[in-house]
C-alpha cells in the first residue's frame, strides 16, 4: 500500500544547515583528494592521521548524534511509546559507542595502558573493538567494512523506496523512531564514496568515516519522517 504523503522519490527541502554542512564536507573532500593524490605519505601521516584533524572531527559528528538522541530522549519522556524510546536509546548507545571506538575511548588522550587482553588480540594495541584480530580475521574488515556496507546500502537506498511506499514500513519505521533519509542524503554519501575510493592513500577511510558522521548527523536532525520526532 502506497502512502501518498511522500512520493516515492522526492527529493526533500534542503535545509540551511544542510547546504552548510554539505559545504564544509565538500571542501574537506577537495582538500583530501588534493593531498591524496599528491602525496599519500602527506595524506596518511599529517592530514588523515591518528588523533588528527580528521580523526577527531569523526568524533564530534558521531557523538553529536548520541547527544541529539540522548536530548529527544530526555524532552520527549512522556510523550512516545516504549518503542520509540527504546529505539531512540539504542541509536543514542550505538553512536556514543562508535564515537568512543573513533578514539579508542580516550586512551591516546588520557595516556592510560592498553591492559594485556587488547595487547595481545589488537592489531594496534590499543583499548577499542574494531581493530580486535580473532584467530587470523580482523573484526573491522569483517564487521566495520564488509557488514557496514551491506547495512549502508540498504539503509541509504532500499529502505527509503520501501518507506515511502509501503504502509507497513513506514508504520515500524516510525514506531521505533528510525530516521527515513532525504534523497538527497543517498545522493550526497554516492559522490562521497566515488571521490574517497579515487584517492590512493592507504587512510583515504577516515574521510569517509568522518563523511558518515557528518551526513548521519543532517539524517538525524531533519529525517524525512521528522513528524515523528515532535512531541
Amino acid at each position: 500500500m502506497q502512502n501518498k504523503k511522500y512520493a516515492a522519490f522526492q527529493m526533500g527541502k534542503i535545509t540551511k544547515t544542510d547546504r552548510w554542512v554539505y559545504l564544509f564536507l565538500g571542501l574537506i573532500l577537495i582538500v583530501a583528494l588534493i593531498i591524496g593524490l599528491r602525496d599519500e605519505t602527506a595524506f596518511n601521516t599529517r592530514f588523515a592521521n591518528e588523533d588528527g584533524f580528521v580523526e577527531n572531527l569523526t568524533t564530534v559528528a558521531l557523538l553529536g548524534v548520541s547527544i541529539l538522541c540522548g536530548i529527544r530522549l530526555f524532552r520527549q519522556w512522556n510523550h512516545h511509546t516504549w518503542t520509540w524510546l527504546l529505539g531512540t536509546a539504542g541509536f543514542a548507545i550505538l553512536f556514543f559507542f562508535a564515537a568512543g571506538e573513533e578514539i579508542s575511548w580516550g586512551q591516546r588522550i588520557f595516556g592510560w595502558e592498553t591492559n594485556e587482553y587488547f595487547m595481545e588480540r589488537n592489531a594496534q594495541s590499543e583499548t577499542n573493538l574494531h581493530n580486535l584480530v580473532v584467530g587470523e580475521t580482523k573484526i573491522n574488515k569483517l564487521i566495520f567494512s564488509q557488514l557496514l556496507t551491506l547495512v549502508m546500502v540498504v539503509y541509504l537506498i532500499i529502505t527509503p523506496i520501501l518507506y515511502r511506499r509501503i504502509k507497513w514500513v513506514q508504520d515500524l519505521f516510525d514506531r521505533f523512531a528510525v530516521p527515513v533519509v532525504h534523497w538527497h542524503h543517498t545522493i550526497i554519501f554516492l559522490l562521497v564514496t566515488g571521490i574517497v575510493l579515487v584517492i590512493p592513500a592507504e587512510r583515504k577511510w577516515e574521510v569517509y568515516e568522518l563523511a558518515f558522521g557528518m551526513i548521519f548527523f543532517l539524517i538525524f536532525l531533519n529525517p524525512l519522517n521528522k513528524e515523528v520526532f515532535k512531541n
